[in-house]
């Protein structure tokens, strides 16, 4: 098996999100919030960590414990995301209902074009993981 990279994450004060490293490789998030101040840290967390994206990846964002997602964090994820680098990510986003799905999906489909990783948003845990588990060449 390949070595892992580093996380290179620290916790900050006020930061409404943790990650560490799942056993495949890939990040596992969890969101407690998205205010301004969080979206930034992970915005700059994620820019570097595209800069040596250089394989296939699976990341799982838990945003489970978010009951409103505003409009600017899906903005900034849709600026990450067009990153060409993001074309290596697979991203299982999970959230608490379908009210929360449907409104990122909403904001998500303005940029679709833009969009370079495989994402699939879910309201189950247990589907997101089945589906990061499929083989990476399995997106659809």
């Amino acid at each position: 098996m390949t070595e892992l990279k580093p996380l290179n994450w620290k916790p900050a004060p006020g930061i409404g999100y943790t990650v560490v490293r799942r056993p495949d490789g890939g990040m596992h998030y969890t969101f407690t919030d998205l205010s301004d101040a969080t979206v930034r840290h992970w915005q700059e967390f994620a820019h570097e960590h595209l800069l040596d994206a250089d394989r296939l990846t699976r990341n799982l964002y838990d945003l489970r414990q978010v009951k409103e997602v505003p409009e600017s964090a899906v903005r900034t994820a849709i600026e990450v995301n067009s990153d060409p680098a993001a074309r290596y990510i697979r991203l299982a986003v999970v959230v608490a209902n379908n009210a929360v799905a449907n409104s990122i999906r909403e904001i998500a489909a303005l940029a679709l074009a833009e969009a370079s990783a495989a994402i699939k948003i879910f309201t189950d845990i247990d589907e997101a993981e089945a589906w990061l588990r499929r083989p990476l060449d399995q997106i659809v």
